[in-house]
């Protein structure tokens, strides 16, 4: 091949594989040999390389022409370029979906680089003696990443592969002879999915909708399991099998948190865990899903967005807005801002509920119930949350901070238990409206600041195509459902 067929620009091609993306490389010789720069992060991730952190480089000599390996899928994603010689290369994609079977074939020689990404079947063959394949990968081989192989026969007639030189008068392994066709052929697992906090009222949607939706490769946690606050369990996992992180778990005692117990585990729960689980999400290029709070700031503005500064008011705050800045560190992270939270265990609205029945009941001396009417917000019912979630992963949208609540109206602690009061037991005119500082005056015990305003613009994810449920639609469903069990 002469020199003037390597000078090229660094260029990419798509294919028709989602993901697999072709890059002409330049290659710079003269009478000594040539140059080329073979991978160069910033260059090609301008172009569409998906950072994809590799930790590893691997090389195969193939001593004479017709060499013929695959085709073989592993769970982890290759970038493969060629150091002497030429092959031609073939590609299926064994990943489950509607792309799963497409093939794609090119020549690959120095001046030709080509990114797989995890799932795709790869082979090649040698069209040269002294064939140099090279390529980096993103995970460490283990016998559990092993188990995930999956592969299909380089002679399927159903691939339609044109190899340049007959199978038959190649050279093969024996086991690449005996792979399944691809009729037969097991599509790639998808890497697994951790939720923490699996028992709380959001870990508690995340699985409902799970179960919903037949998702597999999910494993639940709780603190039982997987203190994610603790250095000593994270190599208890190989962290390589992984892909999300959802953590659902927090310590949400917001009074509690000003008691010197409660301080130190909100600040493990909240701060020290999430920054944890940032620090092996980035370094296993795992996506992690956080959950935050509007007590990350002091509530002067009537409508929060997602580059507001912090200024929480109290310890619970405080934590929330450090596991919140440790999260960002990690590259793949989604925040999901939210406020009011209701969903499956002892929340506002239950309470409320339990009050209108005993304020409903003639034998019970309680006669009304007081609820403070100077804090402004929106609910937020975890099983929106869940399904938010699952959109910006399914959607791959941008990575960042995404505020989430109930849409509609912004009310009062007391407009809305009035509203329960109403749908309950048709008594909301009982709901006794009061300051905060004149409900929290008799207090005995620690008391955190409350921000005065919570309500969240939701502009950013609505801009991704998700449509936050009107909260009072949420909470005539939510109360029905309670009244009919």
């Amino acid at each position: 091949m002469g020199l003037m067929d390597f000078e090229k620009e660094l260029k990419v091609e798509r294919t028709n594989i989602p993901g697999l993306i072709v890059f002409d490389l330049p290659v710079h010789g003269d009478n000594r040999g040539w140059f080329k720069e073979n991978w160069q992060r910033a260059k090609q991730t301008n172009l569409g390389l998906p950072d994809f952190g590799p930790v590893q480089n691997n090389i195969s000599y193939n001593a004479k022409k017709g060499v013929t390996r695959g085709i073989h899928a592993e769970p982890w994603d290759k970038y493969i370029s060629i150091a002497s010689g030429s092959v031609f290369g073939a590609w299926v994609d064994l990943r489950p979906g509607d792309s799963f079977g497409q093939v794609y074939t090119t020549i690959l020689d120095p001046s030709k680089a080509i990114y797989v990404p995890r799932g795709v079947g790869n082979s090649f063959q040698a069209l040269e003696d002294d064939t140099v394949y090279t390529y980096l990968v993103n995970a460490h081989w283990s016998l559990e990443q092993k188990k995930t192989y999956t592969f299909v026969n380089l002679a399927d007639p159903d691939l339609h592969i044109q190899w340049p030189i007959p199978l038959e008068d190649s050279e093969r392994s024996e086991a690449d002879l005996h792979h399944p066709m691809l009729k037969d052929a097991k599509p790639m697992a998808p890497r697994r999915t951790m939720v923490t906090g699996c028992n709380g009222q959001l870990g508690r949607a995340i699985r409902s909708y799970v179960d919903a939706h037949g998702l597999e490769g999910f494993e639940f946690n709780d603190i039982d399991t997987f203190d994610f606050s603790d250095p000593a369990q994270y190599d208890r996992f190989d962290w390589s099998l992984y892909g999300t992180v959802i953590n659902a778990g927090a310590y949400t005692a917001v009074d509690k948190a000003e008691t010197a117990e409660g301080r130190a585990l909100a600040w493990k729960a909240n701060a020290q865990g999430p920054a944890l689980l940032a620090r092996v999400c980035a370094e296993h290029n795992i996506t992690l899903v956080h959950v935050s709070s509007d007590y990350v700031f002091d509530g002067s503005r009537e409508l929060h967005d997602e580059a507001e500064a912090f200024a929480p008011l109290g310890v619970y705050g405080q934590s929330k807005a450090a596991g919140d800045i440790a999260v960002t560190n990690c590259p793949r992270h989604y925040i999901l801002r939210s406020s009011w939270v209701i969903g499956e265990g002892h929340n506002f609205v239950k309470t409320m509920m339990m009050l209108s029945n005993r304020v409903a009941d003639p034998g019970d001396t309680l006669d009304g119930v007081t609820v403070v009417d100077d804090q402004y917000g929106r609910l937020t019912f975890t099983k929106d949350m869940a399904d938010a979630i699952f959109h910006l992963l399914d959607s791959k949208a941008g990575y960042g901070t995404y505020n989430l609540t109930g849409s509609g109206s912004v009310e009062s602690w007391a407009d809305i238990a009035k509203a329960v009061f109403d749908q309950t037991n048709g008594n909301g005119d009982r709901v006794r409206p009061i300051p905060t500082e004149e409900y929290f005056a008799n207090a005995k015990d620690p008391v955190s600041p409350r921000p005065t305003h919570s309500a969240l613009n939701l502009g950013k994810i609505e801009g991704t195509g998700y449509h936050a449920p009107d909260w009072e639609e949420s909470l005539k469903a939510y109360i029905a459902k309670e009244l009919a069990e």
